[in-house]
């Protein structure tokens, strides 16, 4: 249910700061499991429409996980939530199933969500509300009761329980630091972006990154930028195939959350850097199958524009007139070059660090580091009226699979039913600072 929300300070019990795949699935587990939280709960994004993954939203770009990691279906199966209750409410179920397909178009998949968010009968949603901070709320004695939520228009939201479930910020590698922002494209805004360049301008463009991203970008450049002239940069000896099977599969499922969190540092550190190649700076078999196809006959036509540039660092960047200078350095040779370009698109990921906010947040609440619960809570030190939720960044806690829709449905359900025990047990109000120690 979406609204227009007054510009003035409003108060609810449950204020949750993004509105992807994570929130709404905790919005659909309120509905279900919490019905009257619910009715006192609130979603806000900045964008003002529902998207997922809204850069590289192509035409033809598909999930790269199954439909059934869905928002509710490894939940429950039988919610009117699900991906394919959505395919039959809007009579597409009999041509989804005739694609024998386990993996939807990504544009697809974008809608479904819009479909969750107009389906929800009691969680409010408020699009075109950025958040700029959050800091606690304190009694008389110093004890977190609840956060404060300030948007960009000035208005506060107070809430007892803080739900964040934005995405990590956009990794922009430091050697672009002087390079003019409008120069340069982060795949989180490519079709933004390009779709406000003149497709007839031969620009000289770079493509920086050897991810699925990267690979994506490259594909939808030929047809956005038909006249332009790409090369893409990479520090690897060349693109490389994911490297899952069903096997490694397996710990993505969400019951291997459980045995994760409770391994010893070393462990999770040896899980993650095996894993890494299965998910980070690789490109599925059908798009290498795609750009490989397209580059031999670029070959057999006798077509140059399009080049890849392997083996090779970025070590350093500049404006120079109306052009970017970027200075390569050959990894085989040393050997130092200069390549002139006009537009630079970065295929780089993520920042992997804990997002600005939540690190804002946990200085105002001076912690040391921070740190999350089983059931994705924020660790305050003490116990407290009040409770941050975390999610989709807790790899280093969680496993791999936290930032991805594996076990989004199954880990709404444990912050859903942990508030609610938390409720019950802590009534609003009960946790003075002298109490909180003892707790």
């Amino acid at each position: 249910m979406s609204e227009q929300m007054s510009r003035s300070d409003v108060e609810v019990e449950l204020l949750a700061i993004g509105a992807g795949p994570s929130n709404l699935g905790l919005a659909v587990a309120l509905e279900e499991l919490a019905p009257d939280l619910a009715e006192n709960s609130l979603l806000i994004d900045r964008n003002q429409t529902i998207e997922w993954q809204q850069g590289m939203l192509m035409s033809w770009a598909t999930s790269q996980v199954s439909f059934l990691k869905d928002l509710v279906t490894q939940r429950d199966p039988r919610s009117k939530f699900s991906f394919l209750n959505h395919l039959y409410e809007t009579g597409r179920l009999d041509e989804f199933v005739n694609m024998s397909t386990f993996t939807p178009y990504r544009v697809e998949f974008a809608e479904y969500l819009r479909w969750v968010a107009g389906s929800l009968g009691k969680v409010r949603i408020e699009l075109g509300r950025e958040c700029v901070g959050v800091r606690p709320r304190r009694d008389e004695a110093g004890a977190v009761t609840g956060w404060v939520t300030t948007l960009a228009d000035g208005t506060a939201i107070t809430s007892r329980y803080l739900v964040y479930g934005g995405s990590r910020e956009a990794n922009i590698p430091p050697v672009f630091a002087d390079v003019p922002r409008n120069r340069i494209v982060h795949s989180t805004e490519y079709r933004q972006r390009v779709t406000q360049m003149s497709g007839e301008l031969p620009y000289r463009v770079a493509l920086v990154g050897s991810s699925q991203s990267a690979a994506e970008m490259f594909r939808a450049l030929r047809d956005d930028l038909p006249d332009s002239e790409v090369t893409w940069l990479m520090r690897s000896i060349g693109l490389s195939s994911d490297q899952s099977s069903k096997f490694t599969n397996e710990l993505y499922y969400p019951s291997f959350v459980d045995e994760f969190y409770d391994a010893p540092p070393a462990a999770r550190e040896q899980i993650l850097r095996e894993l890494y190649r299965t998910n980070y700076s690789v490109v599925t078999p059908p798009m290498l199958e795609h750009l490989y196809a397209d580059l031999y006959l670029d070959r057999f036509n006798e077509r140059t524009e399009r080049r890849l540039v392997p083996m090779v660092d970025i070590t350093a960047a500049r404006e120079a007139g109306d052009e970017v200078v970027l200075e390569l350095t050959d990894r085989r040779t040393g050997a130092v070059t200069e390549l002139a370009r006009d537009l630079v698109f970065l295929g780089t990921g993520f920042d992997t660090r804990m997002p600005r906010l939540v690190r804002d947040l946990a200085s105002d609440l001076e912690l040391d580091r921070i740190d999350v619960s089983r059931q994705y809570r924020l660790e305050l030190g003490t116990d407290s009226a009040a409770a941050c939720y975390l999610q989709g960044v807790n790899e280093d806690t969680h496993g791999i699979s936290d930032s991805l829709l594996s076990v989004l449905a199954q880990r709404a359900e444990e912050i859903c039913r942990d508030i609610v025990a938390h409720r019950e047990r802590i009534p609003a109000g009960a946790v003075s600072a002298e109490e909180s120690a003892t707790l």
